[in-house]
């Protein structure tokens, strides 16, 4: 019997509580994103130039895997990839499944297209309600913190509202994870200093950034992600019945237009710090800006209240 066929036979022993379900299900939401390394936008539509820009997994995404990963790894169980985007979205699957994940979703369809972060989340949670219906409620749902496209770090906590499930954002670390209890403990980076918050299962993470490093896949690990089957769902596969709320249609935001920065014509400027001391250099620093911002000078007077 085919991998398929094995998948469903397991799901069906699972319903039917003849096979028991798995420690743990996390299910991690990624993006595939252009390179930005190598984006560009024309110069007459203003508009992001896709075509010939190599695309990847959205870099925060990765952070929010290797923790599911790990956390697999600890107290075992299962974690599920899921993605929303058009066909060619199903190479950054493949990638995810060669790091290690165990399953890969890829929810595509031509409704979708156009999706604010509205929309997009709407679309995603209905898909991991599908895939806590198929493959078993997910306990943890992981996002990065915001995409590199978009950077509106809106998704996930649409999601987290959506599922009705306790939001834990900018998650630098995981503390403790009681499978038990249902309880997990993490640190949260906020303005000031670290928060450590405690809450019940199930729940959604967005990870911060530079909080692990993504492990490099086994040579197994390529050979069956190459082979390994990709459940793909339209928005009919994936129970959305309200189209309105999809795509351009279910989008109340529309970006207008996407530019370049323009460059700055002034050079840097240089100060000889030879024999000065700090009090002199930030003098000669502040006397400086002030010559080239005189405004500026009024502006902190009167916030100061001088």
């Amino acid at each position: 019997m085919n991998d398929a066929g094995n998948e469903v036979n397991r799901q069906a022993r699972i319903r039917t509580g003849s096979l028991e379900k798995s420690p743990m299900h996390i299910v991690i939401c990624i993006k595939q994103v252009p390179d930005s390394a190598q984006i560009r936008v024309h110069p007459v539509t203003n508009t992001i130039m896709r075509q010939g820009v190599p695309t990847i997994i959205n870099p925060y995404d990765l952070f929010a895997l290797e923790e599911a990963l790990k956390l697999r790894d600890v107290h075992g169980g299962e974690v599920t990839v899921l993605t929303m985007g058009p066909p060619m979205a199903e190479d950054s699957l493949r990638k995810a499944l060669g790091y290690g994940a165990d399953r890969a979703v890829l929810l595509t369809d031509r409704y979708f297209a156009g999706s604010d972060t509205l929309a997009t989340s709407f679309a995603l949670s209905q898909a991991i309600a599908k895939i806590g219906e198929t493959f078993g409620r997910p306990d943890i749902v992981f996002t990065g913190k915001q995409t590199i496209d978009g950077d509106t770090a809106q998704v996930g906590p649409g999601i987290a509202k959506r599922l009705n499930l306790s939001q834990l954002t900018y998650v630098a670390k995981i503390a403790s994870i009681d499978l038990k209890t249902r309880e997990i403990e993490v640190a949260r980076r906020a303005e000031g200093g670290t928060q450590l918050l405690k809450s019940r299962l199930p729940c959604l993470i967005t990870m911060l950034e530079d909080t692990n490093e993504i492990r490099r896949g086994s040579l197994q690990q390529a050979l069956c992600a190459a082979r390994s089957q990709v459940v793909k769902w339209t928005a009919a596969d994936a129970g959305i019945d309200d189209l309105t709320r999809c795509g351009l249609r279910g989008s109340p935001t529309v970006v207008k237009r996407v530019f370049a920065p323009t460059a700055r014509a002034e050079s840097a400027a240089q100060i000889d710090t030879a024999e000065k001391g700090l009090q002199d250099i930030a003098d000669e620093l502040i006397a400086d800006i002030l010559t080239r911002r005189p405004a500026l000078e009024h502006e902190l007077a009167f916030n100061s209240g001088t």
